[in-house]
């Protein structure tokens, strides 16, 4: 699954002209180059539609934010007046109140989540399509969380080559949010042998 996510991400970055750009950014950013002027390749024309695109595409565009639109209201609008939102928008860039809805978590637990308005979403997807190859390649290549071609799996078989070739047997397990909280139960730290 991961592939063919990663397949169709490159596959509109070239549909829109927008490899080349971020495969630069990445390339810049993997020898230490400090960046000015990216506001100009956010609010790019091609960017934006690339956003635009890769919303449509998720299934989190159905959802609506706390001006009631979905992507159905943006899709009924022309390319052209995508781009010319957008770009209206970031000139003075404030962001709309956001949704909160409660998951049920596994555990039991609600976990709370922020739905963004629709047009912030997108708004959002154009600034991370240019600081995401920017922040990946100064990223560890062994920090896994929330990022593209990694998953949980390439966490596991990291843990178990370290326990088998490098004979490394404890793990230790975090909880952030809680982190700070001595009598909190979410503070703990896991040994694992």
């Amino acid at each position: 699954m991961a592939t063919t996510t990663a397949n169709t991400k490159l596959r509109h970055n070239e549909y829109y002209g927008q490899q080349s750009i971020l495969d630069e950014l990445y390339e810049r950013s993997l020898k230490g180059a400090k960046f000015n002027k990216l506001y100009e390749k956010i609010v790019e024309e091609n960017n934006i539609l690339l956003a635009y695109r890769n919303i449509k595409a998720n299934t989190g565009s159905k959802t609506e934010g706390t001006d009631g639109l979905t992507i159905k209201d943006i899709a009924g609008m022309t390319n052209q007046e995508v781009i010319t939102m957008v770009k209206r928008r970031l000139k003075n860039f404030t962001p709309q109140s956001v949704r909160r809805v409660e998951i049920l978590k596994d555990n039991g637990q609600n976990r709370p989540l922020g739905i963004p308005t629709m047009s912030d979403r997108l708004i959002q997807a154009c600034i991370y399509q240019i600081l995401e190859p920017i922040c990946e390649a100064r990223f560890h290549n062994h920090s896994y969380g929330f990022r593209p071609t990694r998953r949980t799996e390439h966490a596991l078989a990291t843990m178990h080559r370290m326990i088998n070739i490098q004979h490394l047997h404890f793990v230790v397990d975090v909880d952030i949010k809680g982190f700070s909280d001595i009598n909190s139960e979410r503070y703990w730290l896991a040994v694992a042998c």
